[in-house]
């Protein structure tokens, strides 16, 4: 308990979450208005369309905030004094972990239900609401995705302690990779089925094919499997590097 509200204080010390939960909100809650606003009186928006901004943009946003949280103490040597404090070094960076997952999760549940609760304001006529388990995912489900992004994030950010490059890295793959995976013949479209932000969309959007908001998944898991196997890969990756800051020097 400690060691997180040590982590709690380091991270809200600095400016960046701060400004990273303000952008995402920004995100999550501006796409939202716009949709609502530019959709059609005749055309109704679905909860999926109102989740567009979070789920597609706040996410690379909270990944930056995540990388940050640990780039930024190699950046000013305040790692070292973590570790001389905890030598085993994994409690702290795994406190860490824990602390920025549950500031992720709460920024996406505020970014998620502002999002929906602005679209239900605006659109009154439309019947939006949380009227079946998929509507749930799709809205509530945006926060649990936040944090096991944050978690690898996280990770990451320990392996390559160099800001520009964990976030370089995050962008690249998060907005770019996945989609090029699919361009590789043959082989392209079942690595894409696998690949972790794509199965993590399978758990907020279902089975979920084509129509408005964020674009549907091809993973071929059932939405729970969907976010198990997500969280599995941040895992394994904060596993991996925890293994790897042992070993070197901070």
């Amino acid at each position: 308990m400690n060691l997180l509200a040590v982590e709690r204080i380091k991270l809200f010390s600095t400016r960046s979450p701060w400004w990273c939960a303000l952008i995402t909100l920004a995100l999550a809650i501006g796409f939202a208005a716009i949709f609502s606003g530019a959709s059609p009186a005749d055309e109704p928006v679905s909860v999926a369309a109102t989740q567009f901004g979070g789920s597609q943009f706040g996410i690379a946003v909270v990944m930056v905030l995540a990388a940050l949280a640990v780039t930024t103490e190699y950046r000013f040597n305040t790692i070292r004094t973590t570790f001389q404090a905890v030598p085993h070094r994994s409690p702290a960076l795994i406190a860490k972990a824990i602390v920025v997952a549950l500031v992720a999760l709460v920024i996406g549940e505020i970014a998620a239900f502002g999002a929906l609760g602005l679209s239900m304001l605006m659109r009154p006529n439309d019947g939006l609401g949380l009227h079946t388990t998929q509507d749930w995912m799709n809205v509530a489900g945006l926060g649990p995705v936040f944090a096991v992004a944050a978690v690898l994030a996280v990770a990451l950010g320990i392996l390559i302690r160099h800001s520009a490059g964990a976030i370089a890295l995050l962008l690249i793959y998060y907005l770019a990779v996945e989609e090029l995976v699919q361009l590789i013949p043959k082989v392209g479209h079942h690595i894409h089925e696998w690949l972790p932000f794509n199965v993590a969309n399978k758990f907020l959007r279902g089975s979920a094919v084509g129509g408005d908001g964020p674009p549907a998944s091809d993973s071929p898991l059932s939405p729970g499997w969907a976010l198990a196997y997500f969280a599995g890969i941040a895992i394994v990756f904060l596993l991996v590097a925890l293994g790897v800051a042992k070993k070197r020097d901070a």
